[in-house]
């Protein structure tokens, strides 16, 4: 798949500077932050018995970022030894093309993996890498050579949190948008692409580990972006806050779900820890929420998909089971049935079909239907690695290929039609 498409989807319409091509995923949950492929993706609706075949399997450092994939290039960020190290890797063998890295002494105040959370976003010829520790860079996507890096933490006094950071950054134009959780007037930050310079500054919202969309309100560019205790509409060009609204409660809790944001002016945020899930209506000017509680969804860091007017989501926590996938009415919030013994995963979407991926290794194929759970397929493509902990990382779907790793291994597995 090469054929480049324009991007329609309402959260980046307008602000990616290039199109993207069908078989592209160049950021967190893909083209345009929302776990749904490009148009022209296309899953294959079968699995051979042993499951997705094996392109290539090679051995990863630590963290959970997700990889990234444009074009015949994907890149990886990891860490190895003492440093966070940004790979690029050619698609068809998975060998390294080029590395930069940084040092690293991050250790987790919480779990014990202290590699980076943050999956790589590309963008315009660059690729951006946020790491545990804050240190966010820029890396030129053809040669590795670092343009410019920026440690926010030091330079905001940000904690570093329970896991490190783990908000990934969003770029809107020439800007690069971070939720640093800094302090003085330093929760949000926007850094200038080329420079790595400061454009401003605002809020004094602690960091999350949900990443920012980008949307069109009011016939402008904004950014919806849930924070440690809020859910805002950022202006990108001066870091005003449009409007905001009250999510997640002190403690130890987290956010970090990212936002879904939906073309009829409506948007979603979800948390575990009682938190539960927020269903608005929104404008520039403000947000009223149409239906909330816990009862429909809560879910600990796991995106929802919308697929036909309906929720596809996995309920619960990953560390305090069971979890459950489910089906909601997206408008009313409710829930048209839940299979309670799915197991807690990540979800992505491409050509009307969903895949499951849960934290225990398993991998899910599933059409998504209202009235009923019905799976097509399950593969346990780890069963040769069991010793490599969760699979916690994102995947990644691009021109038919399927991109997951664990704590120990990358594998790239044929799911196209």
């Amino acid at each position: 798949m090469t054929r480049c498409l324009p991007l329609v989807a309402v959260t980046a319409a307008a602000l990616m500077a290039a199109p993207v091509c069908g078989g592209d995923w160049p950021q967190v949950l893909g083209p345009t932050r929302n776990g749904v492929a490009a148009a022209d993706e296309r899953l294959a609706d079968r699995w051979p018995p042993a499951g997705p075949r094996p392109v290539w399997r090679r051995p990863v450092g630590r963290g959970v970022a997700g990889v990234v994939v444009i074009g015949e290039r994907g890149y990886l960020f990891h860490r190895v030894d003492d440093r966070e190290v940004l790979e690029a890797f050619a698609v068809e063998s998975g060998e390294a093309l080029w590395q930069d890295g940084h040092p690293t002494t991050f250790r987790p105040q919480v779990g014990g993996d202290d590699g980076p959370l943050c999956t790589p976003v590309v963008h315009g010829g660059r690729v951006i890498v946020f790491g545990a520790q804050g240190v966010l860079a820029c890396i030129d996507a053809a040669t590795g050579r670092r343009r410019w890096t920026r440690d926010t933490h030091r330079d905001y006094a940000a904690p570093e949190g329970y896991f490190g950071a783990g908000s990934t950054p969003l770029v809107v134009g020439d800007r690069v948008i971070v939720n640093v959780g800094g302090r003085r007037g330093a929760g949000i930050v926007a850094f200038d692409i080329d420079t790595g310079e400061t454009l401003w500054t605002a809020t004094d919202e602690p960091a999350s580990y949900s990443s920012p969309v980008a949307v069109r309100a009011g016939g402008a560019d904004r950014v919806v972006m849930v924070t440690r205790y809020a859910c805002l509409l950022v202006d990108p060009a001066d870091g005003a806050v449009g409007w905001s609204f009250p999510f997640g409660q002190r403690g130890p809790t987290v956010n970090a779900a990212s936002p879904v944001v939906f073309a009829d002016g409506h948007l979603l945020v979800t948390a575990a820890y009682g938190i539960g899930t927020v269903y608005a209506a929104f404008d520039a000017r403000g947000a009223t929420p149409v239906w909330q509680g816990t009862e429909s969804l809560a879910s600990q860091y796991a995106t929802p998909i919308e697929v036909d007017g309906h929720l596809y989501a996995i309920d619960g926590r990953d560390d305090v089971p069971p979890s459950a996938l489910r089906c909601l009415d997206r408008r009313t919030g409710r829930v048209h049935w839940s299979d309670a013994g799915f197991g807690y995963g990540t979800l992505l979407s491409a050509s009307g079909l969903l895949i499951a991926a849960t934290t225990d290794g398993e991998l899910v194929l599933v059409r998504p239907d209202p009235k009923r759970l019905e799976v097509l397929a399950r593969a346990r493509p780890f069963a040769a690695d069991s010793t490599g902990g969760p699979l916690r990382a994102l995947p990644a779907l691009a021109a038919g290929r399927l991109y997951v790793r664990d704590g120990r291994t990358l594998m790239s597995l044929d799911v196209g039609r």
